[in-house]
């Protein structure tokens, strides 16, 4: 995977590349990545138009006649059609269309065979748009005779399923990380929420049952909040309330960039295949890829999560619930996968708009929904803002550049926590070589924000 090569330090506690750090009611996700390869990709708002282009003719074309649409590498709206007429009417529209065999109503009626057929843990599938198929995938834990009785079922549906064995395994993305701590183990935050009333941090629902009380440290001082709502298997999505009610700052909605600088999350927004996405945690730090499927199926050895974002970005233990944004908008919160962020893997994601309609709540800082009302998608990012002019705080749109600062018991704490004066007596006696590994991480690290910097923010100075 070619990002697979990027990796970010994780000294210590690895809190210098938080993704999601919780302190005195404010979130503030620090991020680093690199400047995507493709020149010819798309900038500023113009990948949101394509995927509204592309999602608009597939509604109005139907599932009989269409097969999913994405965004390709040039940045244009592709529309999978299954015939000749019906290709004319998206090319007249502005999108590009592709012929393929199977509709979308063959490969939805695919996987409800597969759904319906006898559960396997270690074993996942979504649609592939871009190749007309069912992916299947089975882990290492699979035996040998469930792939065996998979495969017979895969045949009786047809060659609109694809059978394909996978490294590793399925797993939610629990353990080992920082920096909220909770007695049935540790994840990353994800967004900041609101009911008009209260605040809360969206995270995903494994991370712990309700009740489960949360900490922004591993000795339990700091007290952050507590589960009040979760949905874990089924979905993936849980609700933590500030111990408070409410945060201590404004606009806390910000995934930092370093040097006192971070893009605003000003909106939230469903996934399209073929966009370029990035996942902020707290093992890892900030890793991009692709979406390369919707409503895909994981079969955890938890239980059955349906409705994920399939992308190609890496994650570890200790990320689940970390932010997966683009273009300003939040997308959705690290779930689970296979892999890690130095072989790559496939990660899944809980789409955040369905966990927002559900718990009846709406990103924070945004315009408050009516009582009781759903929370809304914001706009789409202007192309100026995504294109990263410097902007000021309070007036920033969504994916601008913007000075982030933290104040109070949030600076404090993440002060200490990343002072390497504080660092575990263990580290002190780390090999020569495994220093000399985190060294060059740090410097891959730096070389990763530079280019996230000229990414984001042509006049950030």
């Amino acid at each position: 995977m070619r990002h697979a090569r990027r990796r970010i330090v994780r000294r210590g506690a690895r809190l210098a590349a938080v993704g999601g750090l919780l302190c005195g009611g404010l979130m503030v996700t620090h991020a680093m990545a690199s400047e995507p390869s493709d020149t010819s990709r798309a900038t500023g708002s113009s990948a949101q138009d394509a995927a509204a282009t592309g999602a608009e003719l597939v509604s109005r074309l139907g599932t009989s006649r269409t097969a999913g649409s994405w965004i390709a590498d040039d940045g244009r709206p592709v529309v999978a059609v299954t015939d000749s007429a019906t290709a004319a009417e998206v090319k007249e529209a502005g999108a590009r269309p592709k012929v393929v065999r199977h509709s979308m109503r063959d490969l939805k009626s695919a996987t409800e065979s597969l759904s319906s057929a006898p559960r396997v843990a270690g074993t996942a599938w979504a649609v592939d748009y871009t190749k007309n198929e069912v992916v299947v995938r089975a882990d290492s834990t699979v035996s040998a005779s469930d792939w065996s009785r998979m495969t017979k079922l895969a045949d009786g549906i047809g060659d609109s399923v694809r059978m394909q064995r996978t490294q590793g395994t399925f797993t939610t993305r629990l353990n080992g990380a920082q920096p909220i701590f909770s007695t049935g183990g540790r994840c990353s935050a994800g967004f900041n929420v609101t009911n008009g009333q209260s605040e809360f941090i969206l995270t995903a629902g494994h991370c712990g049952p309700a009740g489960s009380v949360w900490f922004a440290d591993n000795s339990g001082s700091q007290q952050v909040g507590r589960t009040i709502t979760t949905a874990f298997p089924g979905s993936d999505f849980s609700l933590v309330q500030y111990d408070n009610g409410k945060q201590t700052t404004v606009g806390a909605n910000v995934v930092a960039i370093g040097g006192g600088n971070g893009v605003r999350i000003t909106g939230a927004g469903d996934a399209t295949v073929g966009q370029r996405v990035f996942r902020s945690g707290s093992t890892s730090g900030l890793h991009d890829g692709k979406v390369t499927a919707l409503n895909a199926t994981v079969n955890y050895p938890e239980g059955t999560v349906t409705g994920l974002i399939e992308t190609t970005v890496c994650a570890e233990p200790g990320d689940s619930g970390g932010p997966l944004f683009s273009e300003g908008i939040a997308l959705g919160v690290t779930s689970g996968g296979n892999g890690d962020c130095t072989t790559g893997g496939t990660t899944f994601f809980q789409p955040v708009t369905k966990a927002l309609t559900a718990l009846g709540v709406q990103l924070a800082g945004q315009p408050q929904a009516s009582a009781g009302g759903a929370a809304q998608a914001s706009p789409a990012p202007s192309a100026a803002a995504s294109q990263g002019a410097a902007v000021a705080p309070g007036s920033a749109a969504p994916g601008a550049v913007e000075p982030v600062g933290t104040t109070g018991n949030a600076e404090t704490l993440v002060s200490r926590l990343t002072n390497p004066r504080n660092i575990g007596p263990g580290l002190l006696v780390i090999a020569g070589s495994l220093i000399a590994l985190v060294a060059t991480r740090y410097i891959r690290t730096e070389q990763d924000r530079k280019a996230y910097r000229r990414q984001y923010s042509q006049s950030w100075g």
